[in-house]
C-alpha cells in the first residue's frame, strides 16, 4: 500500500470516550443550523437570487410571500422586515398565514430610494402554550401545571428585552395580577387573564421568540417616484414648432406650443437630441446620405465646433430659454424629458479631445454606427472598453446627466441602451441615485427580451415594449399577461409608446382615423406609462415606402410645420383617455390587468380594479379598423361577490350615459368610424 494510501484510509482521532473530536469549524456550523429551526423558503419576489431590486413606485404595495414552516406541531409566527438606507433599526410588518404553509405580508414605502427586505420567524411558545391548554382545559384535564408554565411564560417575556417603555409597565402589572390570583388559587381567574385578547396582544409584542430564525438574504427594493410608474408622453421635434418649415423653431416656440400640449392632458414633454448638430456626412431631406444646404441634418449626430452633449444647438435658443422652458412646462403640469444618445458627429469635439474613446481603423478613420441594414453615416460610436476609457469616458457619461439635471431635468429617454455595456448602466444609473433618487431613464431598447429585461433590472426605470407590433388578440392578450403575470412584472415598466420618429406602424398605414384611435385606447389603458410622438394626434401615417416603417419627409431630417388642430385630429380622443387616467385610482396600476371573454376575436376586453372595489373600469377596444364589430361578453359579477344572475351599476365614461347590467352575460356592439371601443366603470 502507497504511503499516500495509508494515510487516506486512517481511521479519524478519537476521545477518550470513543466519539470523534468535533472541531471548532464543526461546532460553529452546527450552531449556526440549530439558530434557524424554521423554515423560510420560496421567498417572492426576489431577482435573481436577490442580485437586481425589486420596484415598487411610492405608496405602491409590495406584497411578499413565503413557505414558512418547522418541525413538530408548534404554533409559529413571523414578520416581514424593512428598512432604507441609513436606517439602523428594522421595521415589522406581521405574515398572514394564507394556505400549505404559504404566508403573506403587504408593505409600502413612501419616498423614492433603496430599501431592502428579509423575514424573521420563531416559534410562537406563548401562542402554543394556550392553545395546548385551552385544549387540555375544554377536555376537562387539570391545567394547573400549565398555569404554573404560564407564569414563567410572563417572567421570560420580562427578560427578553423586547417591547416599549409602556409595554414594559404593562407586562409588569399584568404579571403582579397573575402572582396574586395564583396565591388565592383562583385558577379560573388565573386562566381568563391569560386568556384576554390584551394578554396576548402583549405577549405577542414583548414575548419570547423562541428560535428565532432568519432568512439569509436581505433583498434589494427600489422604489421610484410615482412618474416612472405613471405617465403619458408628448414627443415632439422642438425645430418644427415654429409653425413655418423655413424657419427653425426654438425653446419660445416650444413654450407657445405647451397650451395645446396640456389641454391633450400629458405630463411628459420629450425632446430627442437638443445638442449640436454636426456637418461631416449631414444627412439630408429622407435620410439622403448628402445634404444640400441649409438642410438641419438629423439631431442624433451630435457634436459640432459649437460644443457637445452639455451644450445646446444654438438655433434652439440659449441655457436661459432652456430654463425658462422648464419652468414653464412645470407651469403647465409637464416635465420635461430629454435624449441621451451616446453617440457623435465626426465633429464632436470628444474625437480630438479623447481620442482614445474611439476605435480607430487601420486607415486611420472611426467606423461609423450600423444596425444593419441600416446605416447611420452621419454617426460614430465610442468604445466603452478601449484602453483609458475607464474611468475617464465612464465619468463624463455620468457627468453629462448631472449636468442636466442640475438644468432641470430629471428624466432621460435613452438611445439604444442594449448597444452599450450593461455593466456601465448599473454604475451610472446608481451614482446619478445617489444625487436624486427620483431620476427616471427609459430604455428606447427594441431588441431581444432577456436584453431588454437585463437593462431594466441594472436600474432602467421604464423600456420600449414590443406593444408598437403587437395587434391582433391572442397576441396582445399573451404579451400582456407576460409583462404582468410573470416575474418581470416586479422589476420591467413598459412604456407603450403608439410610435416614435423612428417606426410608423404598418398597421397605421392603412387603418385610417379609427386604427389611430383604438391603438390610441390600448395605449392608455393597458399601461402604467404610454407615449405618442407629435403627429400620431393627426393620423400621420404616410410612409416613405410603402411596406416600411419611416415616415416620408420624416422630422429627423427636415423641418416640418403642422396646423396641430386640423380636422379628422383625435385630440379629444387623447384627452379622454388621459382625463380618465388620472381620474380613476384603477388605471394607475400596471399590473392588475385581467381579461375576461368577448366572444369576438376581433374585440379585446379587459378590467382594471383597484383592491377596495372603488375603482373598477372595463375596457374593451375593437382591433378591426374597417369593420363594425360586436357580440356577448361576460360581466365579472362574481369579483363584486355577486351571482351570476346579479346587477351591477354602469356608467358609460366615454357617452357619460348610466345604467344597469343585469345578469352575466350581456351584449356590445362597434362602429369603427364612430367610437371603436368603451370604457364603463362599474360598481355593486
Amino acid at each position: 500500500m502507497a504511503h499516500s494510501e495509508a494515510a487516506a484510509t486512517k481511521p479519524k482521532k478519537r476521545d477518550l470516550a470513543g466519539t470523534p473530536a468535533v472541531s471548532e469549524a464543526s461546532l460553529k456550523s452546527l450552531r449556526q443550523l440549530a439558530a434557524n429551526r424554521v423554515a423560510i423558503e420560496g421567498v417572492a419576489p426576489m431577482i435573481d437570487g436577490g442580485r437586481f431590486a425589486v420596484k415598487r413606485s411610492e405608496n405602491e404595495p409590495l406584497t411578499v410571500e413565503a413557505d414558512i414552516f418547522t418541525d413538530g406541531h408548534e404554533i409559529i409566527a413571523a414578520a416581514l422586515i424593512t428598512r432604507g438606507a441609513g436606517e439602523e433599526a428594522w421595521q415589522e410588518t406581521p405574515f398572514a398565514y394564507l394556505t400549505n404553509d404559504r404566508w403573506t405580508a403587504t408593505v409600502a414605502f413612501a419616498r423614492p430610494g433603496p430599501y431592502r427586505y428579509s423575514i424573521i420567524a420563531w416559534r410562537d411558545t406563548f401562542a402554543t402554550w394556550a392553545s395546548d391548554t385551552k385544549k387540555k382545559r375544554d377536555a376537562g384535564v387539570d391545567i394547573a401545571l400549565e398555569l404554573r408554565e404560564g407564569a414563567t411564560l410572563l417572567e421570560k417575556a420580562g427578560e427578553s428585552g423586547r417591547g416599549t417603555k409602556d409595554q414594559g409597565k404593562a407586562l409588569k402589572a399584568l404579571r403582579t395580577r397573575i402572582e396574586k390570583l395564583a396565591s388565592k388559587g383562583d385558577a379560573a381567574g388565573l386562566y381568563a387573564a391569560f386568556e384576554e385578547k390584551a394578554t396576548i396582544d402583549l405577549l405577542r409584542d414583548v414575548g419570547v421568540r423562541e428560535n428565532l430564525s432568519r432568512f439569509e438574504i436581505e433583498v434589494p427594493v427600489w422604489v421610484d417616484r410615482e412618474a416612472a410608474a405613471f405617465s403619458a408622453w408628448y414627443e415632439l421635434v422642438p425645430r418644427s414648432q415654429s409653425g413655418d418649415v423655413n424657419r427653425h423653431g426654438t425653446f419660445d416656440d416650444v413654450i407657445a406650443r405647451l397650451p395645446d400640449i396640456q389641454e391633450m392632458g400629458f405630463d411628459v414633454l420629450y425632446f430627442p437630441p437638443i445638442h449640436p448638430i454636426g456637418q461631416s456626412n449631414r444627412k439630408g431631406k429622407n435620410n439622403s446620405v448628402t445634404a444640400v444646404a441649409g438642410e438641419p441634418g438629423s439631431p442624433y449626430a451630435i457634436g459640432s465646433v459649437e460644443g457637445g452633449h452639455k451644450d445646446l444647438h444654438p438655433e434652439l435658443g440659449s441655457f436661459a430659454d432652456f430654463q425658462r422652458l422648464v419652468t414653464r412646462a412645470a407651469d403647465h403640469g409637464l416635465e420635461i424629458a430629454i435624449d441621451f444618445a451616446i453617440q457623435c458627429s465626426p465633429d464632436h469635439p470628444w474625437i480630438k479631445q479623447h481620442p482614445n474613446w474611439f476605435d480607430w481603423r487601420p486607415d486611420g478613420t472611426i467606423k461609423y454606427a450600423e444596425n444593419p441594414p441600416k446605416k447611420y453615416q452621419d454617426i460614430v460610436n465610442v468604445d466603452f472598453y478601449r484602453d483609458g476609457a475607464i474611468p475617464s469616458l465612464w465619468v463624463e457619461l455620468r457627468d453629462i446627466v448631472l449636468f442636466w439635471l442640475a438644468k432641470g431635468v430629471r428624466i432621460f429617454r435613452v438611445d439604444n441602451p442594449h448597444t452599450k455595456p450593461f455593466p456601465f448602466w448599473e454604475w451610472m444609473i446608481a451614482e446619478v441615485r445617489t444625487v436624486d433618487p427620483g431620476a427616471i431613464f427609459l430604455a428606447e431598447a427594441f431588441t431581444r427580451p432577456k436584453l431588454m429585461k437585463r437593462l431594466a433590472k441594472v436600474g432602467y426605470n421604464q423600456s420600449y415594449s414590443y406593444f408598437t407590433w403587437r395587434n391582433v388578440k391572442w397576441e396582445l392578450r399573451q404579451y400582456l399577461e407576460e409583462l404582468t403575470k410573470e416575474e418581470c412584472g416586479e422589476f420591467m415598466r413598459p412604456n407603450f409608446f403608439v410610435n416614435t420618429p423612428d417606426i410608423n406602424p404598418l398597421f397605421l398605414h392603412t387603418s385610417g382615423r379609427a386604427g389611430f384611435r383604438l391603438r390610441l385606447a390600448l395605449a392608455a389603458t393597458l399601461a402604467g406609462n404610454y407615449g405618442v410622438y407629435s403627429g400620431f394626434e393627426l393620423c400621420e401615417s404616410e410612409p416613405l415606402v410603402t411596406g416600411k416603417e419611416e415616415y416620408k419627409d420624416s422630422e429627423k431630417y427636415e423641418i416640418r410645420a403642422f396646423d396641430w388642430k386640423r380636422e379628422g385630429n383625435i385630440r379629444d380622443d387623447i384627452a379622454f383617455f388621459n382625463r380618465i387616467r388620472r381620474s380613476e385610482p384603477a388605471l394607475r396600476d400596471f399590473r392588475n390587468l385581467k381579461f375576461f371573454e368577448f366572444w369576438n376575436d376581433n374585440v379585446l376586453y379587459y378590467a382594471k380594479r383597484t383592491a377596495d372595489l372603488s375603482s373598477y373600469i372595463l375596457v374593451m377596444v375593437s382591433l378591426d379598423p374597417h369593420n363594425p364589430q360586436g357580440g356577448h361578453f361576460e360581466v365579472p359579477l362574481w369579483e363584486l361577490g355577486l351571482p351570476d344572475t346579479g346587477t351591477v351599476k354602469v356608467e358609460d365614461l366615454v357617452s357619460g350615459r348610466q345604467f344597469v347590467w343585469a345578469g352575466k352575460v350581456q351584449h356590445w356592439w362597434f362602429e369603427p368610424d364612430t367610437v371603436p371601443y368603451a370604457v364603463f366603470r362599474i360598481s355593486a
